[in-house]
């Protein structure tokens, strides 16, 4: 058996090792102007002209031709004035998408007429009024006590996760592995999942006990910078909406179950009042 001394220098040395998932951060000064930077950016982002607030609508292709206009004959239908009857259409061949434009459709590409390009589609509209008419969003007030550091836990290699979206559509993602921290003498964990091989930052989506009350009912997004070591920065001041919640026509993926926190998290965006009406 350990002496007394001993194993008391090893408990010190454990709880020692544990503070940081108790800890803040960072502190107060540079958590607010850091936080306060990261909403004038995501305010930018969402007003921009590939903002979110600009998607028009949600239409899914079929294979071979897609007929698209504001006639209520083609297959895709948008409802613009600024569009012919027939504009022309999307043709969908083996994952790849090329959109034939009709002369004087009302169709441009930076501004010209163009013949047909090969492209990502989304359907945008730079005067949405939820574009045109959107003052800002709402937040829970920045506390450095959500700027948490807390453990990596990785996953082997290949691991992923079930996401099903709004829609009920099912994928699975990699996840590298969760985050550990503590809060009010409890432990929570929290799923990541890595959007591409080559990204600095992991992706979070979770819901709490704030969710369809003071915040979205589909949870939230958070992104983190991805782990070199065994702690990192989970910054719950940066959680943010879904597209889901500002537009009608975005699919959002939602948080797994295992994501769905036993814990208020009074930190980050609150419900967008402008959002769909089926977000209120």
């Amino acid at each position: 058996m350990l002496p007394t001394s001993l194993r008391l220098a090893l408990a010190a040395a454990v709880l020692a090792g544990a503070a940081p998932l108790l800890a803040a951060a960072v502190d107060p000064a540079t958590e607010q102007a850091d936080v306060l930077a990261w909403r004038q950016q995501r305010f930018a982002s969402l007003s921009g002209e590939s903002g979110w607030l600009t998607l028009a609508g949600l239409y899914w292709l079929k294979p071979g031709t897609n007929s698209f206009g504001s006639g209520a004959a083609n297959d895709l239908v948008l409802n613009n004035s600024a569009l012919a009857d027939t504009a022309g259409s999307f043709d969908l061949e083996a994952g790849t998408v090329t959109f034939s434009a009709r002369p004087s459709g009302g169709v441009t590409l930076d501004g010209r007429q163009f013949d047909a390009v090969t492209l990502a589609v989304r359907v945008r509209d730079l005067n949405n009024p939820r574009r045109l008419e959107f003052r800002g969003l709402e937040y829970f007030p920045i506390s450095s006590d959500w700027a948490i550091s807390a453990r990596f836990v990785p996953y082997p290699a290949g691991k992923h996760i079930r996401i099903v979206n709004i829609l009920g559509m099912e994928e699975d993602d990699v996840s590298p592995g969760a985050v550990v921290f503590s809060r009010n003498g409890r432990t929570f964990r929290l799923d990541t999942v890595l959007e591409g091989p080559n990204e600095t930052e992991l992706f979070i989506m979770f819901a709490d006990a704030t969710s369809g009350q003071q915040t979205y009912g589909g949870g939230r997004f958070l992104y983190i910078p991805r782990p070199a070591g065994t702690t990192v920065l989970v910054d719950f001041n940066k959680a943010f909406n879904p597209p889901c919640a500002l537009n009608d026509f975005a699919t959002c993926p939602l948080p797994p179950p295992q994501n769905r926190l036993q814990l208020r998290v009074s930190a980050g965006e609150l419900t967008y009042a402008g959002g769909p009406a089926h977000t209120r």
